[in-house]
């Protein structure tokens, strides 16, 4: 690799190790530049000035936990060499003890995250309808941003089909604002007393901890098929969405209809929506299932490694906004059900400001483990509604983070600590880090000078929208409008391209076909007739079930073209090409600085290691890469048998004198709808596999003109002209 080359991501450290074990001391090597601490304020909120080094570990020498330079680490105190373990060895116990607690109770829903900080820069455009200062012209907020699957352990795969997690935490001079969302803008259930339901159901069956991470089972679909308000949130995760290709690539929604309150005092209803600068795009089922058994941390590398990179991650933040009405309708959907849209079509979402992620965290558990959102975080200008799922979440975040982090005083740790001041009267618990002065932590009180005092509009003070309550008597009810549980998913079916509504089948096919009970299978057709005759049609013959008819009167909604991820072109930042070469000396300098300038990074494939290889033929698979070029013809390594490694396919070697590595990898590749491309002896490789240079996506040619076309073809993710229509709707 040149010199000149920028540096591929994905290094472990900040510089390269040495051969041998370093016995000079130092002092702790400084983070890579890529990653970044939370803010070094106290756990008041108070600005420190301290560089984040100044709160990291130091020293040159090994300590304990209290400062003591240890000169043994490897061996416990014992009554000679080989006598038992004398109880006095405090090293020992300290080192061991810390272990033994060293985890924290996993998130009960979304346990597996990745998480990254940034700054929001406000556009000003939101001024009109909210007094949040972080909203003004031109403020720029720090960030921190956790991405996640919401039914797996800590422990299970990346790219399973499910719902994630979207949660933004504003660190604001007004104090902290978490906007928590999810990747799909509606949800399971219209009422937070049904959460602990939808979750028992998705979760493992309890009698034997299985299926991990996935709702392909019976508890999951005999919830969703017997409550039917599900029906909307179970399509889109049954759609291209419930699998981003990245993190990067994937929308995010507040779900829930917000107020906004004006510097006078007038008040809007708003949705909110990130929308990714790169585009929103997704894997195919294949390379999900290869993924999460050959990289099941595909999306955190992915998220990283950008960053890394220097492909910082943007996404635009806008805002459906709503007349606050006192029926709180729009066009006749109810804005505080959660399981409804309100298509982008008739409300346009209008951009107020720009979130980039610019540095990865220093520390997963300090940071990405033990953020701690809370929908109740909340600045002044920004107010909740009476949504049933929003106000039992108001209560829910704040029970589990005591439970998680172990006492009350979570908002102390560095990566919750408010950039405002504090000064909230609460004293003691587990884990208070402050040091609290004064006398009377009441109020009113003299005794501390009447400090702490209130706080009015006008000096910043949070103040709730004076929203009248409707008179009624107690119920256990919800609103009429809150019944029609299947117009808006056959409005979301109904604006799927072709390729998008094949993989709704695939997936509807795949999951109810893993169910057991006939009963379950029988009543998702029946479901999926309340939405669309074909859609039943080709999930009941891929059952062989009949397919029932529908229960209710189709809608005939107008499609919204917003809700398809097909049809536009978006960047290319981040995106890899796999450079397929037979040696791993050969020149490939034209082509990896073709990819580089077009923002893409560019990833060398050979036979076997080597300066500037990134990946061997034995470590490679199609899904990482976005793009394959062939710059060669390599006849079959030194490892490929089948007993060193299964891709090796021997009697494929034979016939083609290829390393079956590499037509398995081109194969993958054109099966996903990627764009493949050859340049001079790599043109072999298309007649091998029986591709000829001009199907679709597949091009071959000079290095520059190939570099050319794939660099156009990129831009609409895949080549969907390789997925003929088969449904006629």
């Amino acid at each position: 690799m040149s010199s000149k080359d920028p540096q591929i991501p994905g290094a472990p450290g900040v510089e390269p190790p040495s051969h041998e074990e370093p016995t000079e001391p130092r002092g702790p090597l400084p983070p890579k530049a890529d990653q970044s601490g939370p803010e070094t304020v106290s756990p008041t909120g108070q600005e420190t000035g301290t560089d984040q080094g100044g709160v990291a570990q130091g020293g040159a020498y090994l300590t304990t936990a209290q400062g003591a330079r240890l000169y043994e680490t490897d061996h416990s105190l014992k009554a000679g060499p080989r006598g038992p373990v004398l109880l006095q060895d405090h090293h020992l116990r300290e080192k061991i003890t810390h272990f033994d607690h060293e985890r924290i109770p996993e998130r009960v829903v979304h346990a597996r995250g990745a998480a990254a900080h940034g700054v929001f820069e406000s556009y000003g455009t939101a001024t009109r309808i909210t007094r949040a200062a972080f909203l003004a012209e031109g403020a720029r907020t720090p960030v921190f941003v956790r991405f996640s699957t919401v039914l797996g352990s800590r422990g299970s795969a990346d790219t399973v089909r499910d719902t994630r997690g979207f949660a933004t935490k504003f660190y604001t001079d007004e104090g902290v604002f978490d906007l928590v969302g999810n990747n799909i803008p509606v949800f399971f259930i219209q009422d937070a007393i049904k959460f602990p339901d939808v979750i028992h159901a998705g979760k493992p069956h309890p009698d034997r901890e299985i299926p991990q991470a996935q709702s392909a089972h019976d508890t999951f679909w005999d919830f969703v098929t017997l409550h039917t308000e599900a029906t909307f949130h179970t399509l889109w995760n049954m759609s291209d969405r419930g699998i981003p290709r990245s993190y990067r690539m994937m929308e995010g929604f507040g779900v829930h209809t917000f107020r906004l309150v004006a510097a006078d005092g007038s008040t809007t209803l708003v949705k909110f929506h990130w929308k990714p600068q790169l585009g929103v795009h997704s894997l195919v089922w294949e390379e999900a299932q290869l993924a999460a058994g050959i990289d099941p941390d595909f999306h955190r590398r992915d998220l990283a490694d950008a960053i890394e990179s220097g492909a910082h991650p943007q996404w635009e933040l806008g805002v459906q906004t709503f007349p606050d009405t006192e029926d709180q309708l729009f066009q006749g959907i109810d804005l505080l059900d959660p399981t409804k849209i309100v298509p982008e079509e008739i409300a346009p979402v209008q951009p107020v400001g720009l979130l980039t992620l610019n540095a990865n965290p220093s520390n997963y558990f300090a940071e990405t483990e033990q953020v701690a959102f809370h929908v109740g975080n909340l600045v002044p200008g920004i107010d909740v509604t009476n949504d049933a799922l929003m106000q039992g979440r108001l209560f829910s975040y704040v029970d589990t983070q005591i439970t998680r982090l172990g006492g009350p005083n979570f908002p102390q740790l560095p990566i919750n600590r408010t950039h405002a001041p504090v000064n909230d009267m609460l004293r003691d618990g587990m884990h208070q880090t402050a040091v609290h002065r004064g006398v009377a932590p009441y109020r009113p009180n003299s005794l501390d000078g009447g400090c702490p005092f209130l706080a009015g509009a006008d000096a910043g003070g949070y103040i709730e929208a004076p929203v009248p309550v409707p008179e009624s008597r107690k119920v256990r009810d919800a609103a009429a409008s809150f019944d029609d549980h299947f117009s808006q998913p056959r409005l979301f079916w109904r604006s799927m391209t072709s390729p998008e509504r094949e993989h709704i089948t695939a997936a509807y096919t795949f999951e109810l076909g893993k169910c057991y009970e006939q009963a379950i299978k029988e009543r998702g057709l029946q479901v999926l007739a309340n939405i669309d005759g074909e859609l039943c049609a080709a999930v009941a013959a891929g059952l062989g079930l009949p397919a029932p008819a529908p229960q209710v009167p189709l809608a005939d909604p107008e499609p919204s073209p917003a809700l398809s991820q097909l049809g536009r072109t978006w960047p290319l930042d981040g995106r890899t090409v796999g450079i397929v070469v037979a040696d791993p000396g050969q020149d490939t300098a034209e082509l990896r600085q073709g990819v580089h300038a077009a923002g893409m990074v560019p990833l060398v494939v050979a036979p076997t290691g080597g300066d500037g290889v990134q990946r061997t033929f034995a470590t490679a698979r199609s899904i990482e890469f976005d793009a394959l070029v062939l710059a060669d013809a390599p006849e079959p390594a030194a490892d490929a048998h089948p007993v060193r490694d299964a891709k090796a396919d021997e009697d494929t070697a034979a016939v083609t004198d290829l390393d079956p590595r590499v037509l398995l990898l081109v194969t993958e590749a054109y099966r996903h709808g990627k764009a493949i491309g050859a340049v001079g002896e790599g043109e072999a490789v298309l007649t091998a596999v029986g591709l000829a240079a001009g199907s679709a996506g597949v091009v071959s040619g000079d290095t520059a003109a190939v570099l050319a076309r794939l660099t156009e073809l990129l831009t609409a993710h895949r080549v969907w002209d390789r997925f003929p229509p088969v449904l006629t709707g």
